[in-house]
């Protein structure tokens, strides 16, 4: 049996709740499935302070039940479910949750969010929330006046470097090739910045520390016959080796850029497909923050009830 929908949103982050907020008050009665992991990359965030209404702060977990909450109240049909498959050739589009429900939608909102890339290592796991963080603009408060490293090489890595070293004490680049990927610009305000040490040819070990991070081991010249191992004092470890937007199994219909971020009509969420859109980190590689991915999301339900009311 299929079971029509007039608004299905996929994920459950700050996107897909405040989504699911507007959508519910414009009577567009949503049916959210929140994904794999409910409530988002938030939940993986012990203290949010940056999230406005919160002057004392929240945890990532607390903001999301918040959210949660206020989409229930308002008449979300909120469910744990997983996207299998997808047909976006004809409307109504047809999504099949779990390999077994079938649904007709009328108009979808995508916030499947995007997923912080990690280097592999069990101590970024042992240490998370304690010291080791993806987003530096998230995080960085944390840690004024102590020690940290950031680990990539590109833009992203060298950005996130200059915002820390505005907060922190010291900052250590740590970077696997001889080379930064980064653009000459951000090269050099990286590389002359007083606070910034790039530490070229080195890869992350492990890290120590007694219930938070503490230390990073690192090897230099791996494979060399000037190889050696390097132990650095820090207070937080920061990934900036990019991030892989939860696309893909919109692909085939929708439009996404080359990393797998879907395009986006400038200024709105609307994508390729009319009554499809995208909100929150899924289509956003540049700011990922809870606040503009709710903001997204609340364009996207409005943007959903136009689209109902033009039909």
């Amino acid at each position: 049996m299929i079971e029509k929908v007039r608004c299905l949103i996929i994920g459950s982050g700050p996107a897909g709740y405040t989504a699911a907020i507007y959508a519910s008050r414009a009577n567009l009665k949503p049916v959210l499935y929140e994904g794999l992991e409910p409530g988002g990359q938030l939940t993986t965030t012990t203290e949010v302070e940056n999230f406005p209404g919160y002057p004392a702060g929240i945890t990532g977990t607390e903001l999301m039940e918040d959210l949660r909450k206020q989409a229930e109240k308002f008449g979300t049909d909120i469910r744990f479910g997983v996207v299998s498959s997808t047909n976006l050739s004809t409307r109504p589009y047809k999504v099949t949750i779990d390999s077994e429900t079938e649904i007709e939608a009328e108009t979808i909102i995508v916030s499947t969010g995007a997923t912080a890339k990690y280097l592999g290592l069990p101590d970024e796991k042992k240490y998370a929330g304690s010291g080791v963080s993806a987003c530096a603009t998230c995080d960085g408060f944390f840690y004024r006046n102590l020690k940290v490293a950031v680990v990539g090489g590109g833009d992203t890595a060298c950005e996130e470097s200059i915002y820390l070293a505005g907060l922190a004490k010291k900052v250590f680049l740590i970077v696997r090739k001889p080379f930064l990927r980064a653009s000459k610009i951000m090269q050099q305000r990286v590389l002359n910045h007083p606070k910034i040490e790039v530490l070229f040819e080195h890869e992350t070990l492990g890290l120590t520390g007694e219930k938070v991070v503490q230390g990073a081991n690192l090897i230099k010249h791996r494979g060399q016959s000037n190889e050696q191992q390097v132990h650095i004092e820090i207070d937080g470890f920061f990934l900036a080796i990019g991030h892989s937007p939860n696309s893909e199994i919109f692909k085939p219909w929708i439009e996404t850029d080359e990393v797998g971020y879907i395009k986006t009509i400038p200024g709105t969420p609307r994508t390729n497909l009319p009554g499809i859109f995208a909100a929150g980190d899924v289509a956003d590689p540049h700011y990922r923050q809870a606040i503009t991915a709710a903001g997204t999301g609340c364009q996207a339900a409005i943007e959903a009830e136009r689209y109902l009311s033009e039909l």
